[in-house]
């Protein structure tokens, strides 16, 4: 796999206030896959982009609902 494959698979997840839209994909926290949830803690504990994140459950753009807005994006 090539750095750039690499690089475009790498996901951050980001708190977010007022930055939610009707057009958005909205999950809420108990939707998401156990698996999915481990690396979204992983994501929110670490503060720094995740490799290998290639799950349809956290598509770039996505919100997920936790304790506050996430927002999952692509970097």
């Amino acid at each position: 796999m090539s750095k750039s494959d690499t690089a475009s698979r790498l996901l951050r997840v980001r708190e977010v206030d007022d930055d939610v839209h009707a057009a958005d994909t909205v999950r809420h926290i108990d939707e998401l896959s156990d698996d999915t949830l481990q690396r979204f803690y992983e994501a929110i504990d670490s503060r720094a982009p995740i490799a290998g994140l290639d799950d349809p459950e956290l598509e770039d753009g996505t919100v997920v609902v936790f304790t506050d807005y996430y927002r999952v994006e692509r970097v």
